[in-house]
């Protein structure tokens, strides 16, 4: 009776919501149940509906095991934005498609607006009226939904633009929208590069893609579990924390493990969804590219967080004029959609003023390049001492911005600035090294391994494909292995969980 209850409960727990323990690509429970779903789902080569079914019911209990019921969200935006791409493509009358374009994106950047903004706007209001007008309890902020919001919009605008032809079946798109590999923190898969996949009889999953996506699993899981969770807990944390305990090096060695952190947490990731997705059959396209290598802001956007960079370049700079208005009117568009990209994090001016430095910092590169023309967008162009140059300057100022990302409010990034520029003390860093000496080690070998040529990437991924199978098992049991060794007692969500 007591294994039949410990089954019962074991069971229980697979079917129960617990905001406290969500299923993350990091977690035991995560790699076990994508063993399984994978077994079954192998049998499901020549039957595309089949498949679609299967992984949609699978992607919805995935969304529920990490966000609760706010699952429904996903069934509201795929049916509302279905439906208006259907209708756009059976109409020619520019108004009317004008107005069908412009009620998805109300529908969308509403239900965005609501769950992420109406806490501030509620607080603001009560704060100006002395007294709680409005009694509001907090509203939670559902996961995922600030990625496949923008994921459905990019899929009625396409049509809208005539780059895209409206799907036929609802089954198609949903699939689309909920594939759980990139639904809860992208990448931000364009439907026009997704959708033809959707449908592939037989479905082929390559020796190359298998090996690919193996790596990339691994390595996702050595930059989330091992490098950015551990350096968080151990060291970064505390200091954003209380900057005002910590000398200047400890604070800026704070700084510069955040910048870690969060890069191997956002890009551990999107490893993981694009190996995950190439697992199963699917392509994804490249969402990080090295960004702390690049010579100028300008670069750095484009190997950052590629899937956001280019979405709001297509549909909202080009949408505000781009670059066809004058000169001046394109440094105003680059400030207005780096704001907003910045507000799209969330509801803190930390992040309006986030995003409105890099808006500045990219109009003034612009500014520059057509000032002095010997001045590059990208390091690939400059001699290998501007080069340089420019990394360590690109470096710190992405820096800069990271501070006021991360800290809980703007005073805390002042006190941080404050702590690194009035109390650098020289005679404290081997005390401090030899007190911090794990999660600085971690930051040395996460920079290293950053920063190496891509070729040795390359001849690592290649040496995964070509290894037998058995290697591979093996050599995927030693990282977990590992990242058990080193893990906390509590998951750590992915960060942009939160956006």
């Amino acid at each position: 009776m007591d294994d039949i209850s410990r089954i019962v409960e074991a069971v229980a727990g697979l079917l129960k919501y617990n905001p406290a323990n969500p299923m993350i690509f990091s977690s035991g429970i995560f790699l076990f149940l994508f063993a399984a779903f994978t077994f079954f789902y192998a049998f499901m080569r020549r039957t595309p509906v089949l498949r679609m079914v299967y992984v949609s019911l699978f992607s919805v209990y995935f969304y529920y095991k990490t966000g609760g019921f706010y699952f429904f969200l996903l069934l509201v935006v795929s049916l509302s934005d279905y439906l208006i791409g259907r209708l756009l493509g059976r109409t020619e009358a520019k108004p009317y498609r004008r107005g069908l374009v412009a009620l998805s994106v109300l529908i969308n950047l509403g239900m965005l607006a609501y769950f992420k903004y109406m806490n501030l706007f509620v607080r603001i209001a009560n704060d100006l009226a002395g007294h709680d007008v409005f009694a509001f309890r907090n509203i939670f902020l559902p996961v995922g939904i600030s990625f496949f919001v923008f994921q459905s919009m990019s899929y009625t605008i396409d049509i809208y633009r005539r780059q895209l032809q409206p799907l036929t079946c609802w089954l198609d798109y949903f699939f689309y929208l909920s594939f759980f590999p990139q639904l809860v923190a992208g990448p931000i898969v364009r439907a026009r590069d997704f959708i033809p996949q959707i449908r592939q009889n037989p479905l082929r999953v390559t020796r190359e893609m298998f090996g690919r996506g193996l790596f990339l699993i691994m390595t996702g899981l050595v930059k989330k579990a091992i490098l950015s969770d551990y350096i968080s807990i151990n060291f970064v944390d505390r200091v954003f924390d209380n900057p005002m305990l910590y000398s200047g090096f400890e604070n800026l060695m704070g700084v510069y493990g955040y910048a870690l952190q969060i890069y191997c947490d956002f890009s551990g990731y999107s490893d993981m969804a694009i190996g995950l997705a190439l697992l199963l059959g699917f392509r994804f396209p490249k969402n990080f590219d090295s960004p702390y290598k690049s010579a100028t802001i300008t670069e750095f956007w484009r190997r950052w967080h590629i899937s956001l960079s280019t979405w709001l370049k297509d549909y909202l700079y080009i949408s505000l004029g781009g670059n066809r208005r004058g000169r001046l009117r394109t440094y105003l568009n680059l400030i207005v959609t780096m704001l907003l990209g910045g507000l799209w994090h969330g509801a803190a001016l930390r992040f309006v003023l986030w995003g409105g430095f890099h808006g500045v910092l990219l109009a003034l590169h612009k500014f520059l390049m057509r000032l002095f023309p010997r001045m590059k967008a990208t390091g690939a162009a400059m001699k290998r001492g501007w080069r340089t140059a420019g990394i360590l300057v690109t470096f710190h100022l992405v820096c800069l911005g990271w501070i006021f990302f991360r800290a809980r409010d703007v005073g805390t990034g002042m006190d941080i600035l404050e702590q690194v520029f009035t109390n650098f003390d020289l005679s404290l860093v081997p005390g401090i090294v030899a007190g911090y000496w794990t999660p600085f080690a971690l930051m040395a070998v996460g920079y290293i391994a950053h920063f190496i040529p891509q070729r040795f990437q390359d001849k690592a991924c290649g040496a995964v494909i070509r290894n037998p199978l058995a290697v591979n098992a093996l050599l995927l049991v030693f990282i977990i292995w590992v990242v058990m060794q080193v893990k906390s007692a509590e998951i750590q969500p992915f960060i942009y969980f939160q956006f």
